[in-house]
């Protein structure tokens, strides 16, 4: 199958979760025989900071503005067996109009559906969602499941819809050495959102000042000046993806952070949460609905609501904490994987 993929970034994942999600899922693609090209705005933002240049597997197209790539999208497109285009493509209205007037599978993949109808309610228009809505195209995708797909039918006139996870690349994450550089008892890996810190500040920052004889890492973008860091709080400002295994299984707990529009909708899995459960790494997250369809709470991840839990989990038999990473370690390679998702996602087209 040949593919046309719309998209924010797959070459860099500063400040972002799409890159990381669209290189396992285009690599699983291609391990299985089909032709990706992946066209992405060459962007300041991202140039500035990125960690791909050349995929092996698959292939990039990075153009400064949609004229000067309007003819090689539209032979991709008229070339392809399905193409797709993404939340948050700065495109995204250009080519819907070349996608939707082809003769290809049509696809949207919303990657932020929560915030994408938090927005619509405030604002009545989003940026990258065709002024017709999603009527046209064949088959929507979302990255949240539950009452988020019956909502992109009312608001956005979407007839087929289904969800698409997060998933990991396993050749990548994986159980690696102890790195000195992030040797930690309670890691954190995220850009810094809005929506997310007054849990951070709960199941995070008031941890760390309870225990100041422990370590605490944070890892990520965006974070402002007046971020209220404690004194055992360090910092890395950005964690480049081949580095996250070793982020990960320096830490005794890593802890998950849900943005409150996700949280709110609820099945809603990270790629955070897959990439740190394939590294053997112990979870502790906040709690959403659907949350026990991915890992099953106590015994792969640890629920926290509050830092009383936090600073619990902390505490626990370092051989316990073990085997619930472990455990969750299992049901990544069973049920999470890139090869997997790359399976539904064939699945889904065909059907479609």
């Amino acid at each position: 199958m040949k593919l046309a993929i719309f998209g924010l970034t797959i070459s860099s994942s500063w400040g972002n979760g799409h890159a990381t999600l669209w290189r396992a899922l285009c690599n699983a693609l291609a391990a299985q025989g089909h032709e990706v090209r992946f066209f992405e705005r060459d962007v300041d933002y991202y140039s500035n900071h990125r960690d791909l240049e050349l995929p092996q597997n698959y292939e990039l197209s990075l153009y400064p503005d949609w004229e000067n790539v309007r003819s090689e999208a539209e032979l991709s497109v008229r070339n392809a067996d399905a193409a797709i285009v993404t939340s948050y493509c700065p495109d995204a209205q250009a080519a819907s109009d070349v996608i939707l007037s082809s003769s290809a599978l049509k696809v949207f993949y919303d990657l932020d559906t929560a915030v994408t109808l938090e927005k619509f309610r405030s604002q009545g228009a989003v940026s990258y969602i065709p002024q017709q809505g999603l009527s046209g195209f064949d088959l929507v995708l979302s990255y949240v499941g539950g009452r988020a797909l019956d909502d992109l039918k009312k608001l956005f006139g979407a007839t087929k819809t289904a969800p698409l996870y997060g998933s990991v690349d396993p050749g990548m994450y994986k159980p690696v050495p102890r790195s000195q550089h992030y040797e930690s008892d309670l890691s954190y890996l995220g850009t810094y959102a809005g929506d997310r810190q007054q849990l951070l500040n709960e199941l995070f920052l008031r941890p760390a000042h309870r225990l100041p004889k422990k370590k605490f890492l944070l890892g990520g973008a965006q974070y402002p000046d007046d971020f209220p860091w404690n004194d055992n709080v360090w910092f890395v400002r950005h964690v480049p993806p081949p580095e996250h295994p070793a982020f990960y299984c320096s830490s005794l707990l890593t802890l998950n952070v849900t943005r409150g529009a996700m949280a709110e909708v609820g099945y809603c899995p990270s790629g955070r949460l897959f990439e740190a459960a394939a590294c053997g790494t112990p979870i502790v997250s906040d709690s959403w609905p659907g949350l026990d369809q991915f890992f099953e709470p106590g015994r792969e991840l640890l629920v926290v609501r509050s830092s009383d839990d936090v600073v619990d989990a902390l505490a626990r038999d370092p051989g316990e904490l073990e085997r619930v990473g472990q455990a969750a370690r299992e049901r990544v390679l069973d049920e999470h994987t890139a090869d997997h998702r790359s399976r539904e996602l064939l699945q889904l087209l065909e059907a479609a």
